[in-house]
């Protein structure tokens, strides 16, 4: 994955984000893929035989040259399964609307929060409870970078 967002070091102050990778639709990763589900409970005899393989590139990415990973620090989307040290996959192509998590930037800062409008007003809300809710208001340098697709973070 090559970083092609050399201009994220200002984003930086903030402790949500901590590294930045634009996706590249020009690597292939195809991994085997069974063709029957596994079961979560008593285990079943062995199927020996794959189905396809799977490419997550194109499983995962919708939009390859939209799309960009981002490293989480922090813990303020705790309660929506994001946790500090996971990767999210966000797409810049995908209309951000009401309950959808996005990468925000809010004065220079980057953060990850779930958007929530209140008698039509946008806010910024935290999945947990530890942490404030956040208003947009006119006066701040708001954008939204894109809407997180998937969380990806190991077991």
């Amino acid at each position: 994955m090559n970083n092609k967002f050399s201009d994220t070091k200002k984003y930086k102050k903030g402790k949500t984000i901590s590294q930045i990778w634009q996706a590249d639709d020009s690597t292939e990763l195809e991994c085997p893929i069974y063709k029957e589900a596994f079961s979560a409970g008593f285990p079943s005899p062995a199927t020996d035989y794959i189905e396809n393989t799977l490419d997550l590139n194109k499983f995962l990415i919708q939009h390859p040259s939209a799309t960009f990973f981002v490293r989480v620090e922090g813990d303020s989307m705790i309660n929506a399964g994001i946790r500090s040290g996971d990767i999210l996959i966000v797409d810049r192509a995908i209309q951000p609307e009401e309950h959808k998590i996005v990468i925000a930037v809010i004065n220079e800062e980057l953060t990850i929060k779930r958007i929530k409008i209140i008698k039509k007003k946008i806010y910024l809300e935290p999945d947990n409870p530890d942490f404030n809710l956040i208003e947009v208001t006119p006066e701040m340098d708001f954008r939204i970078w894109g809407v997180v697709t998937y969380v990806i973070h190991k077991t």
